[in-house]
């Protein structure tokens, strides 16, 4: 305990460390607090309670802001949608390709890019929203009502794209997945004094043991998250431009699961599509009574797909974003070799075998603790608490959790690096001045 309070003294000694800390929780209190003001022309006492499905799960990411209607109803998914947008094209299109290669202002070009594709794309969605506010909240629905409502929530998704970049360079993590985890933290207390209440009338033991598998899936995904495989490489190390007189040895991380939680989110839009289909389609004929059912989240044809689809994404996202021919080019120009493999194509071909070796059961482990909630569900935990046991909700949380704790390790490091050369200095000064006289 007292090494705690130590560590906590420590990030709060270092003032550009304090002032960031300050400044993220500035930044979220206000998103939190805009989450709650709700739009012109609806009445929140006719708001429905709660969402189901996708928009279910929309509300959890957004902390409640969907339901509440508020002005940050959308919050920063269509943000999302355009970067998702945004990382395809770098595939497909060539221009965006050559942007990613530019560096840095390459990089500024795609954000821009990203900014300017999101005002359409909220734009599209805010329609979506209001159709999915019940009549009777509505308090004058019309022409006028619809185009307001849309120009507020597309301004509060700008608002909200804003408070995340300033997060990014004013505060702690990265500000868009920051607003995203708290959005969820925010459903979790309510959740688990939901869950707490119902299990008290049964028991207490049953309320423990489900903390207990609570705590195994959490340490399971920051394993899942951190797991890298290490390939050794060996760099000729050079002296004043002559011959190689020694080596180095470094290695390359590569990450179990490279993809993070984007195979989830591909996998869980395409899943409500048969949904959708279904009850467009002829309501009274059996099959679309049978894709229906079939296609609820607690049936197990749901799961198997879904946790196919998202092995099969993993893969596809995993291509995306690791290029072995890239490390392979790489490395070759910085004088670096893997030991036993010659450089160039069979280094490419190497790496490539090695990452689709690991992907594999990284990607049986994501699809597992993205169905975990579903089995939660039917063991008898509320649907609500059941949402943290995995699934897109518990990755994103440990994900931006383990990043912020990087950072503040880092600005720590930065610290004591600081003060050793600081005493380095000094004792080198008092030491010249002991030999001088």
């Amino acid at each position: 305990m007292k090494k705690l309070i130590d560590q906590i003294k420590n990030v709060f000694a270092i003032e550009d460390l304090r002032s960031r800390i300050f400044n993220t929780l500035f930044f979220i209190a206000i998103y939190r607090l805009g989450s709650y003001v709700v739009l012109p022309g609806v009445d929140p006492t006719r708001l429905k309670q709660g969402a189901t499905g996708v928009l279910g799960i929309l509300d959890t990411l957004l902390g409640g802001a969907f339901s509440h209607a508020s002005i940050f109803a959308l919050g920063i998914m269509p943000y999302i949608s355009a970067s998702i947008v945004l990382q395809l094209l770098t595939i497909a299109v060539p221009y965006f390709q050559k942007l990613q290669k530019e560096g840095e202002s390459g990089r500024k070009k795609i954000s821009q890019y990203t900014r300017i594709l999101t005002i359409p794309i909220v734009a599209l969605q805010s329609v979506g929203f209001i159709a999915t506010i019940n009549a009777e909240a509505i308090i004058n629905p019309g022409v006028f009502f619809t185009v307001s409502t849309a120009i507020i929530v597309t301004a509060g998704t700008l608002f909200c794209m804003w408070l995340g970049e300033k997060i990014t360079d004013k505060g702690i993590g990265n500000g868009i997945s920051m607003l995203i985890m708290i959005g969820i933290v925010s459903r979790l207390p309510g959740a688990l004094i939901g869950e707490a209440t119902a299990r008290t009338m049964r028991g207490s033991l049953i309320f423990l043991i489900e903390m207990a598998v609570l705590f195994v899936v959490v340490m399971a995904v920051i394993i899942l998250t951190q797991a890298v495989r290490q390939i050794p490489v060996q760099y000729a190390k050079q002296i004043g431009g002559a011959a190689s007189l020694s080596s180095q040895r470094q290695y390359i991380p590569m990450k179990v699961n490279a993809a993070g939680v984007m195979p989830i989110i591909f996998a869980q839009s395409l899943m409500f599509v048969p949904a959708i289909a279904a009850s467009a389609w002829n309501k009274n004929s059996e099959a679309a009574t049978l894709i229906g059912t079939w296609f609820q989240p607690n049936h197990w044809v749901y799961n198997v797909v879904f946790g196919l689809l998202i092995v099969i994404f993993t893969y596809f996202y995993t291509a995306i974003s690791v290029n072995p021919n890239q490390i392979a080019d790489d490395l070759k120009r910085s004088g670096g070799f893997i030991p036993g493999v010659k450089p160039g194509r069979d280094t490419s071909e190497f790496i490539d075998e090695v990452l689709t070796r690991i992907t594999l059961p990284g990607a049986v482990a994501l699809a597992i603790i993205a169905i975990l909630p579903a089995l939660a569900t039917v063991a008898g935990v509320t649907r609500p608490f059941a949402q943290f046991y995995g699934g897109t909700s518990l990755i994103i949380m440990v994900g931006v959790v383990l990043d912020t704790m990087n950072q503040v390790k880092s600005y720590l490091l930065m610290r004591d690096y600081d003060r050793m050369m600081k005493t380095n200095k000094t004792r080198g000064r008092s030491q010249n001045i002991a030999l001088a006289s």
